[in-house]
C-alpha cells in the first residue's frame, strides 16, 4: 500500500480585528499567498482547491510575500522569525533569519529579489533589512518610536523604501544599503496600516486608521495630496496598485473595497460586502491585493471571517467567495458527496468533495468547539446532526446546507453523537454521565451511566460507547430504550474513538495511547477481538473511518499522522507523516475502493482539509 497527498483544501487566512491582513500575489497573477495559524498557504487563484502548505514555522505566522521573480516566498511569524523558501518546487527553506524580538507585521522585497525588509513590533528595533540568501545586513530601519505596521520597497533604481507606524509617521529611506532619509509627519493623525509604491515607482500611497489616503512622490518621498476625504467611514487596512500604476484599491473596516484613480483622486468602482445598510463586523475588509499578470481586472479582498472575495470591475458583487476554516477543525463527517466540518470557534462548513470548495452552513451555528457529526441513513437521509461544547444538539438540512429548527440543550457536555437507524432514526448523544436519546429534536430517552462516556458509535440497533474506565460498553437499541449487552475490556487505556464498519460486522476502538482494537460483531451479543495489532500511533486516536467494503480503515491522531490499515493483513499499513500540523482530528473515506485505489479525506489542527490517494488496496 502507498499513500500520497492528492489535494489540499487550504485553511482561510488568519485575521485579527483591528489589524491588517497582508495578501500577496505572484507576478503572473496565478497564485495568492497568505498566513494561516502556523502555516503559509500558496493557493491557485482560478482553482482554489489547488494549494501548497509550508509548515516550517513553529510560531503563529503573520505575513507571506512573493519575491518579484515568483520563485520564492518570504514569510514571518509572531516570534520575529523570517523564513525564505522555494514556492515552486518542494518548498525547501532557503534561509531562516531572526529579525526582531516580536511579531513580524510586514515584509517587502526589492525589485531584484535579493533584499528583504521585515518590520513589526520589536523591542530593540522595529525592523531590519537583509539579503534574502544569506541574511547579511544591508541597511537599518530607524526613525520610528512605535511598532511598524507596513513596508514597501520601490522596484526601480534608485532604491527607496517607506514604512508606516503606530506613531502616525511614515519614514522614507534611500538605498541600498537602506538609510533613514526623512520622517513624514502630519499627513496621518492615527495608525498607518498600509503603504505601497506604484509598479512604475513614480508614486507612493499610504492609508491608515484615520481613513485618510495620501499620495507622495515615489522618488523623493514628498507629500503631494490627500484624496478621498470622507469616502471611507472606517479604518483603511489595505492598499494595492493596479499594474498600470494609474489606479489602486483600498480595503476598509466600513465593509467596502474601492478602486481609485490616482490622478483625479476619485472612486471609479466600489463594492460593499454584506447587506446594504446593515453594519456587520464579519464583513470588515482586512486586506486586499490586485493581482498583476492578469487581464480580467480581478481584485481579491479578505474579510474578518477569512473569506476571500473575488471582485471584478463592472460587477457589483463578488464573482466568487472562497470560504474555509480559520481555526482548528475539531470534527468532520461525510454524507454522500459532502464533507461537513466544524471548528474550534463553532463555524460549520459543507465541502463539495468533487470540487474542493466550501460553503458556510447558514443559520444559528454552535458558539464554540464542534464535537461531532452524524448523518441520518434511510428515511432520515438529508439530515446531519452536530453537537458542540455549547451543550447543544443541532440539525442541518443537508440539501439546503442550513441549520433547521431550534437547538436542543443537552444535560451535559457532548462527547460525541451517533444515529441508530433501527425502527426510525434515533440520535444518541454521549455526555459526561449519560447517553441521551433524541428524535425530531426532542429527548425521548436517557440512560444514566456509572462510567464517564468518551466516544459513541451506532449501526442499526447496535450501539457502542467508550469510557474512561478503559472499557467499551455495548447496547442494543429498541425504540427509546438502550439494553446493555456486554463490556469489552481488552484496552489498557481510556477509549477515545469508536467506529462501526458500514456492514456493522466490525467495531474499531481507538485509545488515548494510540492503539486501535478491532472487534468482530456478527450479532449484537457477540463481540470477539479480531486484531490488536494496529498500534503505530504514538498519541490519542481522534477518529477512525472504515472503507465501504469493510476491508480497510483510516485513523487520525494527535501525533499528526494518518494511517491506513488492512483488516485482512493487520501488519500492513501506510503512513502519511505530519498529515496535519497540531494533530489530525477527523478522517473519512471518499467513495468506494475500486481497482485497488481509494481516497481518504482528513482534517486537523492546521484548519486545512486534505485529500489522500491510497493505492495498493488489494
Amino acid at each position: 500500500m502507498s499513500i500520497t497527498a492528492d489535494a489540499i483544501w487550504a485553511a482561510s487566512p488568519t485575521t485579527t480585528r483591528g489589524q491588517p491582513t497582508p495578501l500577496s500575489c505572484d507576478p503572473k497573477g496565478e497564485r495568492i499567498a497568505y498566513a494561516s495559524n502556523k502555516s503559509i498557504f500558496v493557493r491557485n487563484i482560478d482553482n482554489p482547491a489547488i494549494s501548497k502548505q509550508y509548515t516550517a514555522h513553529t510560531a503563529l505566522t503573520t505575513v507571506a510575500r512573493f519575491s518579484p521573480s515568483g520563485f520564492y516566498v518570504a514569510s514571518g511569524d509572531a516570534s520575529g522569525i523570517v523564513r525564505v523558501w522555494d514556492c515552486v518546487g518542494e518548498g525547501a527553506t532557503k534561509g531562516e533569519y531572526h529579525i526582531i524580538a516580536g511579531r513580524i507585521n510586514d515584509i517587502a522585497w526589492d525589485g531584484d529579489s535579493q533584499r528583504i525588509i521585515a518590520v513589526g513590533d520589536g523591542k530593540e528595533r522595529f525592523g531590519h533589512c537583509i539579503t534574502a540568501d544569506s541574511g547579511n545586513s544591508v541597511g537599518e530601519i530607524s526613525g520610528h518610536s512605535s511598532q511598524i505596521n507596513c513596508v514597501s520597497v520601490r522596484q526601480q533604481r534608485p532604491l527607496r523604501a517607506a514604512t508606516g507606524s503606530d506613531d502616525t509617521s511614515m519614514v522614507f529611506y534611500h538605498g541600498a544599503p537602506f538609510k533613514f532619509n526623512t520622517s513624514l509627519r502630519g499627513q496621518h493623525n492615527k495608525f498607518i496600516y498600509g503603504t505601497a509604491f506604484s509598479p512604475d515607482g513614480a508614486s507612493l500611497v499610504s492609508v491608515g486608521s484615520d481613513r485618510k489616503i495620501w499620495l507622495y512622490d515615489g522618488k523623493t518621498g514628498e507629500a503631494q495630496k490627500q484624496i478621498g476625504e470622507g469616502e471611507h467611514t472606517g479604518s483603511i487596512f489595505g492598499v494595492s496598485w493596479a499594474k498600470d500604476s494609474k489606479r489602486f484599491v483600498t480595503a476598509s473596516a466600513d465593509q467596502t473595497v474601492k478602486v481609485w484613480d490616482a490622478e483625479s483622486g476619485k472612486v471609479v468602482q466600489s463594492w460593499r460586502m454584506g447587506e446594504e445598510g446593515v453594519v456587520s463586523i464579519p464583513y470588515q475588509q482586512m486586506g486586499v491585493v490586485w493581482p498583476h499578470g492578469r487581464s480580467d481586472g480581478l481584485v481579491i479582498s479578505i474579510d474578518l471571517e477569512g473569506n476571500l472575495n473575488y471582485l471584478k470591475e463592472g460587477e457589483s458583487k463578488p464573482v466568487k467567495i472562497v470560504r474555509g476554516h480559520q481555526k482548528n477543525v475539531t470534527a468532520a463527517g461525510l454524507s454522500g458527496n459532502v464533507l461537513w466540518t466544524g471548528s474550534y470557534e463553532g463555524r460549520v462548513c459543507a465541502w463539495d468533495v468533487s470540487t474542493g470548495t466550501a460553503e458556510k452552513v447558514d443559520g444559528e451555528s454552535h458558539s464554540n468547539h464542534v464535537a461531532g457529526f452524524a448523518s441520518s441513513p434511510g428515511e432520515g437521509a438529508g439530515r446531519m446532526y452536530s453537537v458542540g461544547w455549547d451543550d447543544t444538539l443541532r440539525s442541518i438540512d443537508a440539501s439546503a446546507k442550513t441549520f433547521i429548527g431550534s437547538s436542543t440543550k443537552t444535560d451535559g457536555q457532548p462527547k460525541g453523537v451517533a444515529v441508530a437507524s433501527a425502527a426510525g432514526a434515533r440520535v444518541l448523544v454521549a455526555t459526561s454521565n449519560s447517553i441521551e436519546i433524541y428524535q425530531d429534536g426532542s429527548k425521548v430517552g436517557e440512560l444514566a451511566t456509572k462510567y464517564a462516556p468518551t466516544a459513541i458509535t451506532a449501526m442499526a440497533d447496535k450501539v457502542a460507547v467508550g469510557s474512561d474506565d478503559k472499557a467499551i460498553h455495548t447496547y442494543t437499541l429498541s425504540g427509546n430504550t438502550l439494553t446493555p449487552v456486554s463490556e469489552l475490556r481488552d484496552s489498557t487505556a481510556p477509549i477515545s474513538a469508536l467506529s462501526f464498519s458500514p456492514s456493522g460486522h466490525y467495531l474499531a476502538a481507538g485509545t488515548s495511547t494510540g492503539k486501535i482494537l478491532v472487534y468482530s460483531s456478527s450479532s449484537s451479543a457477540d463481540y470477539s477481538l479480531a486484531t490488536n495489532r494496529w498500534s503505530s500511533h504514538t498519541a490519542r486516536i481522534t477518529s477512525i473511518a472504515w472503507s465501504s467494503d469493510d476491508r480497510f480503515a483510516a485513523s487520525g491522531s494527535l501525533d499528526t499522522n494518518l494511517f491506513v490499515w488492512s483488516l485482512k493483513e493487520p501488519g500492513r499499513r501506510v503512513k502519511a507523516a505530519n498529515a496535519h500540523k497540531d494533530g489530525v482530528n477527523g478522517v473519512a473515506w471518499i467513495g468506494d475502493v475500486e481497482g485497488g485505489r481509494g481516497r481518504v479525506v482528513s482534517t486537523g489542527g492546521d484548519a486545512a482539509v486534505k485529500v489522500w490517494r491510497v493505492e495498493g488496496l488489494a
